[in-house]
């Protein structure tokens, strides 16, 4: 598998109103998109998600929801199948979404993680 590097971080918050200053005014984060239920903040190279999660049960509580990597896509479909072989299971087939390919999984603690070709530009152009 040859990873490029990281690609985002999702958080889970319970209410995007309290957080959401917290991470631009007290972190100096620039908001990109804020949606319904979520925002997409640059911070230098990196780029986070947060993600209201009011409708979850309360034993699923907040925190980081997945850590993605950024893989090529000529090397996507080969990781996949790396992943397969070691019979790694799967919370999300690959799909292509949000400006490229993604597949998650988890690793052997449950920690989800997410493998993905695209960018946070790309990414953008397809909420608009």
């Amino acid at each position: 598998m040859k990873i490029t590097g990281f690609n985002h971080l999702t958080i889970r918050v319970n209410d995007l109103r309290q957080s959401l200053p917290f991470y631009l005014d007290v972190l100096g984060m620039k908001l990109v998109h804020r949606g319904r239920s979520d925002v997409y903040l640059e911070w230098g190279e990196a780029w986070i998600c947060l993600i209201e999660t009011k409708q979850r049960r309360r034993q699923e509580g907040t925190g980081i929801d997945h850590v993605a990597f950024t893989i090529a896509e000529e090397n996507f479909s080969e990781a996949v199948s790396r992943l397969k072989q070691h019979g790694v299971p799967f919370v999300r087939e690959p799909v292509f979404r949000g400006g490229g390919w993604s597949v998650q999984f988890t690793d052997p603690d449950g920690t989800v993680l997410e493998l993905f070709t695209g960018t946070l530009e790309k990414r953008m152009k397809n909420w608009r």
